[in-house]
């Protein structure tokens, strides 16, 4: 029965996921996140880890899909529609994409600073927040960084010019 569960699940995930990057309303692309970030929530649950899903619903679908819809909802969506970003097409980012997925993988297995753990393996709280700020503070802070810079930029993105 958690097989049939993970399957569900994952296929979900995957199915909403693809919407994300073909829908060609963002608001709709931004609903799919929200539907796939659930998704990876109750794997997080049927891998005994209901902290994490809860985190993972706060944090990402409570907290950072609210900020996209809000910036979304801010931004002249038509105008940016019709803009092309990619004059040559789409084959040569498509390239680079896998080159750099196919490297980060590659970095990733070969690594032994990651080691290979599964979601419940921390046991408790406390072990799972000693871990979060001894061993991976780094990681932590650089999204904490990266976060704040995707709101200023937003705030910079959605003011009107009043000259």
């Amino acid at each position: 029965m958690e097989k049939a569960f993970f399957l569900l699940f994952a296929a979900v995930a995957i199915g909403s996921g693809l919407l994300v990057i073909t829908a060609r309303n963002p608001i709709h692309s931004a609903l799919a996140l929200i539907v796939s970030l659930v998704q990876v929530a109750a794997i997080f649950v049927l891998l005994g880890s209901p902290f994490l899903a809860a985190i993972q619903i706060f944090v990402y679908v409570g907290a950072v899909m609210v900020l996209f819809l809000f910036v979304i909802m801010m931004l002249d969506v038509r105008k940016e529609a019709r803009t092309r970003f990619l004059e040559k097409g789409i084959a040569p980012t498509l390239a680079v994409l896998v080159l750099l997925g196919g490297q980060m993988i590659a970095l990733l297995l070969g690594s032994q600073r990651f080691p290979v753990r599964s979601a419940g393996a921390a046991g408790s709280l406390k072990e799972l927040s000693k871990a979060l700020f001894t061993d991976y503070l780094l990681p932590f802070e650089v999204v904490s960084v990266i976060l704040l810079v995707a709101l200023v930029g937003a705030i910079v993105l959605a003011r009107k010019e009043t000259d």
